[in-house]
């Protein structure tokens, strides 16, 4: 299993910015899909962006355009810089292997003010 925890979440006003970062226990991400996922209170987790082993990316219609997620293989970590924030984005975030689940880490807390 994998160890995964997050960092950088914190409180930014509507517009505004913040990088995610994600950090992980083994050599994983030149072999798997990573993703960020986000659960809004009362909501489901939901996917909002993923980088393939290959470095494809892709995310979801609601993020599109503001979010982009990048990793550095040699340092374990997948980045999550949000731009453009809305309040809307207010959620736990957390990063896991897509497909392949692994123990969620504790995530890092967004809140978007408007």
């Amino acid at each position: 299993q994998v160890q995964l925890v997050e960092s950088g979440g914190g409180l930014v006003q509507a517009g505004g910015s913040l990088r995610l970062s994600c950090a992980a226990s083994g050599s994983i991400f030149s072999i798997v899909t990573m993703g960020w996922y986000r659960q809004a209170p009362g909501k489901q987790r939901e996917l909002v962006a993923s980088i393939t082993s290959g470095g494809s990316r892709d995310y979801a219609d609601s993020v599109k355009g503001r979010f982009t997620i990048s990793k550095d293989n040699a340092q374990n970590t997948v980045y999550l810089q949000m731009n453009s924030l809305k309040p809307e984005d207010t959620a736990v975030y957390y990063c896991n292997v897509v497909r392949l689940l692994q123990p969620w880490g504790q995530g890092t807390l967004v809140t978007v003010s408007s």
